[in-house]
């Protein structure tokens, strides 16, 4: 008679800055969920308040006295956790009530995994247009992305805890929510190591979206920092954000807006405009019909500028860390 391995044990370890009402909404899903984590950790990164309230939820605190972002707020929840796996969840997010279980499953089942990254739902929290077309984009973007993955996401990604600790866990130089966890996961890819796309595995997002915030979020963030570690760590793989039909639509942008501004002196480029149009809607059609399926018609209709709007600030950003990156080449 063969004796069953351990399931292994698991911590939740949730970075917290300014964390309110969805924080709360955060700490009481984890406490319903069907199946317990071992421990939960909440490191509140400057935040007395978000540190009081996890206390009344009898949960595990860390306390950081001035902000130092989510990096090191997530690697000082990781050396103080006691057990074998690390799921990382945001402090916006609710988890599902199976979502512990779920990944406590996993990794019983497969001993090889290094890692683990979910999704968020397709009903995100914030009713607004922005909250609902960007949480919903996301979701669309692990839906169809690869299985096994080539980086790992802080909002609901989960680690050994060894393997978290051998390779130094989150780089702190990040000192915003920005891209640290997706640099870990290239990472973990470089040093060999398997990280799994569980699309089943969800969580909401709570967070409200403004114009302002995305913006600032989205090109500040997240498209110039990572544009800066793709040419640094040269890991253009096809998948996720980065996949040929959207590298082809950032392109299609930047010509349909050079042949509109041609137009006022060159009536023929009108053409070239219509066929960058074309071209775009047919690129993207399945994220369109997503969309349609998901909020009807005038929703997708809406969404259209906002995603062209997305591939312009994407290539944009592109531009400006790739420049940054030879001039610094050059003078360095």
């Amino acid at each position: 008679m063969t004796n069953s391995p351990k399931p292994p044990t698991l911590s939740v370890i949730i970075p917290v800055h300014n964390g309110g009402e969805a924080f709360k909404r955060c700490l009481t899903s984890l406490k319903q969920a069907n199946s317990q984590p071992d421990e939960i950790l909440v490191v509140a990164n400057g935040d007395e308040t978000a540190a009081k309230l996890a206390e009344s939820f009898e949960v595990n605190v860390v306390r950081i006295p001035t902000p130092e972002g989510p990096a090191m707020a997530r690697n000082l929840g990781a050396k103080s956790a006691q057990s074998d796996i690390l799921f990382f969840v945001d402090a916006d997010v609710e988890v599902h009530p199976d979502t512990i279980a779920q990944v406590k499953g996993v990794f019983a089942e497969d001993e090889d995994l290094a890692a683990l990254m979910g999704s968020y739902d397709d009903t995100p929290g914030a009713p607004n247009f922005l909250s609902q077309y960007k949480n919903l984009f996301h979701h669309y973007t692990h839906q169809t992305g690869a299985e096994e993955a080539s980086t790992f996401w802080g909002a609901c990604g989960a680690i050994r805890r060894q393997i978290f600790l051998d390779l130094g866990g989150f780089d702190e130089s990040y000192r915003k929510p920005c891209v640290e966890d997706i640099e870990l996961g290239y990472r973990l890819k470089n040093a060999g190591y398997r990280i799994l796309l569980c699309k089943n595995i969800q969580v909401k997002h709570l967070k409200r979206w403004e114009p302002i915030s995305l913006l600032k979020a989205e090109f500040f963030y997240r498209a110039l920092p990572w544009t800066d570690l793709l040419v640094r760590k040269k890991q253009m793989s096809n998948d996720l954000n980065l996949k040929w039909s959207s590298r082809i639509s950032v392109v299609c942008v930047y010509a349909l807006l050079g042949s509109v501004a041609i137009a006022l002196w060159q009536p023929w480029s009108a053409i070239v405009t219509i066929l960058c149009a074309i071209a775009l809607t047919i690129l993207n059609a399945p994220v369109y019909e997503f969309f349609r399926q998901k909020r009807g018609f005038f929703f997708a209709l809406r969404v259209v500028p906002w995603h062209w709007l997305y591939f312009f600030y994407s290539g944009l950003a592109f531009a400006i860390g790739t420049t940054r990156y030879w001039l610094s080449a050059i003078y360095n």
